[in-house]
Formats: C-alpha cells, structure tokens, sequence
C-alpha cells in the first residue's frame, strides 16, 4: 500500500490511541446540519440498514452553515480523542451537487470520509496517510443520489460500508493528495507574538492559533484582542481568575490561546470576529521558537490509556 508522506508536526493535542473492541465498529458525524431538521436522522438511518452494530457518535451539528474552516476547527479538535480504526464523516459542504470531489483517507488511526473541499485537512495533517481514495463506485452509495444531500446518499452509505469492512480501494480510483486549508502560522513582532482568531465557541470564547508550546516561560505575560474594541487581557490559568465580566486569556482544552470573560461572552463584549489579531506580549524566549504542539499530550483518565 503506498504511503503517503505528511508533516510531524500536529496542530491539536492528541490522545493515546487504543483499538477499538473486536467486532465493534466506531462512526462519527460532524454536520452543519443542525438537529431541527431531518438531515442527522436520515444519515443515522442508512449506516443502520448497512451497519446495524456500528457505534454512531455526534461530534457536533451546529458548526455554522458552510462554514468550512470552523468545521476543520471542531473536528480536528475532537477526532484525536477516538479509538483506532474510528470512521470519520465530515459534511461541511457547500459545493455538494458540484464538480468537487468526494473523498476517503485512510490513515493508521481510521478513515476520514467526507467533500475534498479542505474540511478534512487539518485534522490530517497529524496522520500517517496510507491511501487516498475518490467515492467514484455508486455500488456503494445510496440510490438514487441526490444533488442536494450527499451526506445521506454518499458519504453514511460509504461509511457504513467501510465499517464492515469493504477495502477503501473498491470506492474509486486513488488520488495522490486533498484539498488543504491553510492554517495561519503566528508572527513573530518585537516584544511578542502575533496570531489571530480561529474560532470562536458557543461560550463567546475566541480561540486562536497561538498554541501551547508557544505559552512556555509566559508567566506575567498578557495578551492584546484587536477587534472592534482594543482591549489587554491577562494570561491566568482559569476563567474565574479575574473579576466577573473581566477579560482573561488562558490555554484552553484544544491547546491554543482563547480570550474568554469571566461569566460573559468575549465575542460579544469586543465584537471579536475569525481572523481579529491576537498579540501575546512579554512572553518568554520559546513564545520565538517554532510551534510545539506536536510534543504536547492531553491528560487522560487512567482507564483510557491503553
């Protein structure tokens, strides 16, 4: 099987793998569909009529609709924490009825199915990718195939299909890469660190791309938001750390620098939109160094070690 090469390098923390329960199968879904409509039911009822004992887990179905990058975001942030040999079903998609392809990735922790439009990519760009394939083969999809709703006709069929065991190969031809986001590298400016906002959670939380490795030696350091309102917010270690309504920045779960307010939303009290700058200021001499986020490994509770 050829393998594909990739970067070392890992964007978000990563759990300790272990495989998964023999005979049990592990599909995710990750949809800016939303749970008022139909749409996550419909998909959860085709991988039931192919794959009756698979596990179907919902990551999330309230990413803003289209929104692409806050989709690689949220997933790239919550896939680490699966067991090895995990379907991933991403359906951020825009382009769907288009001439954008649909895609699988196999890699040595599972298989990532979804629109090659760049939502799988961050997510994989910590992977050892061991194929690329096109969903091509409509023995595999549900018929007949909607221009509106693949999610439903292409890729929970293909993943269900995939679950029990039907070798990415016999899906379409292979391909030699996927569409990759470009992910914002912080900027070194005298006195700190420049970086902007990423994402922005349902707390009013705005994450940004200045990451853990890069927080090192920071005691007494502060941060910048510049949004519709500048505004300096100290480096603390919890949300409660400041008064109610206070700005405060500090390392979040997904392992990057967030400006949150204390019992309150950051978004709303600055306007902070995707893109703001963040500037980290009186860091110490690793906030200069290249990310290391790649050495970075979260916590996690005893039984979930392998």
């Amino acid at each position: 099987m050829q393998t594909h090469s990739n970067s070392s390098n890992s964007l978000f923390p990563q759990a300790a793998i272990r495989p998964t329960l023999q005979g049990v199968s592990v599909i995710t879904l990750t949809t800016d569909f939303g749970t008022h409509d139909w749409f996550v039911g419909a998909m959860k009822g085709v991988i039931a009529c192919i794959a009756p004992k698979a596990t179907i887990i919902d990551l999330t179905h309230d990413l803003p609709p289209g929104d692409i990058r806050g989709g690689a975001f949220a997933f790239a942030a919550s896939c680490p924490f699966f067991p090895k040999g995990t379907i991933y079903v991403v359906v951020v998609d825009p382009g769907v009825g288009s001439r954008r392809k649909a895609i699988a990735v196999q890699t040595a922790t599972g298989v990532f199915v979804g629109p090659d439009n760049g939502v799988l990519s961050w997510a994989l760009a910590k992977e050892k990718l061991t194929a690329i394939h096109a969903l091509e083969n409509e023995a595999y999809f549900l018929q007949p195939v909607s221009q509106t709703f693949h999610g439903r006709d292409v890729f929970a069929p293909v993943a269900a299909h995939l679950s029990r065991g039907v070798p990415i190969q016999k899906l379409g031809p292979a391909l030699k890469d996927f569409v990759r986001l470009e992910w914002p590298e912080p900027r070194r400016q005298r006195g700190g660190l420049e970086g902007e906002v990423v994402y922005i959670d349902r707390f009013g939380n705005a994450i940004s791309n200045l990451e853990t490795g890069l927080l090192r030696g920071s005691a007494g350091a502060s941060c910048e938001v510049y949004a519709k309102r500048h505004r300096f917010c100290p480096l603390k270690t919890f949300y409660q750390a400041v008064t109610p309504k206070a700005l405060v920045a500090l390392l979040g779960s997904s392992g990057f620098l967030e400006i949150a307010a204390n019992g309150a939303s950051a978004q709303n009290l600055l306007g902070i939109r995707i893109g703001d700058r963040v500037v980290l200021r009186g860091a110490g001499p690793r906030a200069l160094t290249p990310p290391l986020l790649s050495r970075v490994k979260p916590r996690l509770p005893r039984q979930l070690l392998p």
